[in-house]
């Protein structure tokens, strides 16, 4: 088993500070779990609104909830979002008997409600799958090849973790994702899926995947910003800066979860991962998560142009702007992208991850990281992020 005492210890951080704390994150990814290490299942401050008996004794939420003290926590949130108002009438009572811990699986919902009923009340946390420094350095390929879903890495082995891979995604497709006012049929939305995974790492383009599902570009679109808000794909916004160069404008997207990304594309072995086209494009996306995690980034984005300059990743820390490129080679070297970004966006610093183990200098800017240092949130690269 996979402790998680960072997340633990950010929450209660969280509910010390603010009145109330969501803690958001894909369906299985330990929410639960987490919560209940907090609060007992079987007490009365633990509400399930995926359970029946929960939904009952809710149908008057304002006269259950405001007698209970201590930690509350409502599970699944998303399910009953007339509870908002109710909250922010609780959250203002002064003193404050109780305060809450809602945990949710659809970030788009929850962030809407939130901001119109909790604004100035509530503290939200994300919370993905397993990473680097929860598995060890000594289980990477397993977390790459895998994925994070706890119940995927843990399995005895690969078969049994893409079996629950491809459970899983049976049961988003045809429950899940009926709750986010998508009408296509299950069939259809596991080939925009597939899409998706086959457009993982690129820029985004809505045109092909509306022509072959034979729907539109705006709804595509819509499916696409769904899935996001349900924590499945990432979409990799475009940095700009004011210059005469062309620069793309189209983010790039990515499959979150690497287990889900080789599960839709058929990949059920390492072998068969380092063997596929995608092999660059998926080991780019995990690093991107795990330095996302590792550094605690809020805002990141990409940079290219139309004549082929590009950086994976730039984000900015302390007025000062920063890249990172990712390349799954034995020993990279610099390239004309790195010397154009450093130019163009006045990069102080670039790091170009890299799955070796010596660490070396290219130029006084850039500086080849082996993928083992980003658990030390990569030291004498990027400054800290200070949080107050």
């Amino acid at each position: 088993m996979v402790n998680r005492p960072q997340y633990i210890q950010h929450i209660k951080t969280a509910l010390r500070r603010s009145r109330a704390t969501a803690l958001l994150g894909p369906r299985q990814c330990g929410k639960t779990t987490l919560a209940r290490e907090l609060v007992d299942i079987d007490s009365p401050n633990y509400f399930d609104l995926e359970d029946q008996s929960s939904l009952v004794a809710l149908a008057n939420p304002k006269n259950v909830l405001e007698s209970l003290k201590g930690l509350v926590v409502i599970d699944e949130v998303q399910q009953k979002p007339e509870l908002f108002p109710v909250l922010r009438v609780l959250l203002d009572r002064k003193p404050l008997p109780s305060k809450f811990l809602i945990l949710g699986s659809a970030s788009h919902d929850l962030l809407r409600q939130s901001s119109e009923s909790l604004a100035g009340r509530l503290e939200l946390i994300e919370m993905g799958g397993f990473d680097l420094s929860e598995v060890g350095r000594g289980k990477a390929s397993r977390l790459w090849l895998r994925g994070g879903f706890p119940l995927s890495f843990l399995a005895e082995n690969d078969k049994d973790g893409f079996a629950w891979i491809k459970s899983f995604i049976k049961t988003f497709l045809e429950r899940d994702l009926r709750k986010q006012r998508i009408d296509l049929p299950s069939v259809t939305l596991h080939r925009f899926w597939s899409m998706l995974a086959n457009s993982h790492s690129q820029i985004w383009s809505a045109a092909p995947i509306a022509s072959s599902l034979g729907i539109s570009e705006p709804t595509v679109r819509k499916y696409l910003d769904i899935f996001t808000g349900v924590f499945m794909v990432r979409q990799l916004q475009p940095w700009h800066v004011n210059m005469k160069k062309r620069q793309v404008k189209s983010p790039k997207v990515y499959i979150r979860d690497t287990g889900i990304l080789h599960s839709l594309l058929g990949l059920k072995t390492e072998a068969e991962v380092l063997r596929h086209p995608i092999c660059g494009g998926s080991w780019e996306g995990f690093v991107i998560e795990q330095l996302i995690r590792f550094l605690d980034l809020d805002d990141v984005y990409f940079w290219a142009t139309h004549q082929g300059a590009e950086i994976d990743l730039v984000f900015n820390r302390g007025g000062r702007m920063y890249g990172v490129e990712i390349k799954r080679a034995d020993a990279p070297v610099m390239t004309s992208s790195i010397r154009i970004a450093l130019d163009d966006l006045g990069l102080s610093r670039v790091a170009v991850i890299y799955p070796g183990k010596k660490r070396y200098s290219l130029h006084k800017k850039v500086e080849i990281v082996p993928f083992d240092e980003i658990i030390k949130g990569m030291d004498g690269i990027f400054p800290q992020k200070h949080n107050n």
